[in-house]
């Protein structure tokens, strides 16, 4: 019974920070637009401004250049629908909201939790933004419903990746001057990836990076399941559930020096 009432508090704590972060995300505007165009503009300038890569020599991609740059941007905005709930965690502190809710809250775990289920909303939100647009503007999917239904397995399990990392930090500053380290690791994870073009064409020092790079198996893993040519997927899915973990033990290892800190 108290392994129950302890779950039941910590969904208690969960569902209150969801419903206060999603009915102020809803009322302000300012906060979910950005959240919206960002994706857009990179599918707009990706997709669009840079299509004539889809001819270069050696690039194969059978659903198309746009479906080639459309998995970067999904991908891209699920680590960042996590990270960006970072941010929202540091406001909190910031505003005192936070350490309120942590003098309140009988089970801390649903603090975590809670934030997560944020991260997951807001993600969803802009994953379905981004793939209507995406469709509207002629993107072909060459995948079937599996492949589609892993594509979206896979955004989801790095929204978890992007949250966890955002989370360990906001919990440590507890200031949103932390920013930039949530953001800047994750920048340059995604950049060093083969984003452009396939990881084949990549030269210098830059391929060499790409290769070692874990973001460069979500990429492929994406691509190929969107086109239907299978590729490092379950290398991909694997990178993600153990960064995942690590990450869960990031976070909450932060929320315990939360607790610490005076």
């Amino acid at each position: 019974m108290s392994g129950a009432r302890a779950s039941s508090g910590m969904w208690r704590v969960a569902r209150a920070i969801v419903w206060r972060s999603l009915h102020t995300y809803v009322r302000r505007p300012d906060l979910f637009i950005p959240s919206l165009v960002f994706p857009l503009v990179f599918l707009a300038s990706f997709a669009g401004g840079l299509s004539a890569l889809g001819s270069a020599p050696g690039f194969r991609f059978p659903a198309g250049y746009t479906a080639f740059q459309f998995v970067f941007v999904l991908l891209q905005s699920a680590m960042f629908g996590g990270l960006f709930t970072g941010f929202t965690i540091a406001f909190d502190f910031e505003s005192g909201f936070a350490r309120r809710l942590m003098l309140a809250a009988g089970d801390r775990r649903g603090i975590v939790a809670g934030y997560m289920l944020v991260a997951l909303t807001r993600a969803a939100i802009t994953l379905t933004v981004v793939t209507a647009v995406a469709l509207a503007a002629g993107m072909r999917i060459t995948g079937d419903g599996v492949d589609v239904f892993g594509l979206y397995g896979l955004a989801t399990l790095l929204v978890l990746v992007g949250y966890g990392w955002a989370a360990g930090v906001a919990f440590r500053f507890r200031s949103i001057q932390a920013g930039p380290l949530m953001q800047t690791p994750v920048f340059l994870i995604l950049f060093l990836a083969p984003v452009y073009v396939p990881l084949a064409l990549l030269r210098g020092w830059i391929h060499t990076v790409a290769s070692v790079n874990p973001a460069t198996a979500f990429l492929s893993a994406g691509r190929g399941l969107i086109s239907g040519a299978h590729d490092h997927t379950g290398l991909a899915f694997a990178c993600a559930i153990v960064l995942i973990l690590v990450f869960a033990a990031w976070s909450f290892a932060g929320l315990r020096a939360a607790e610490r800190s005076p």
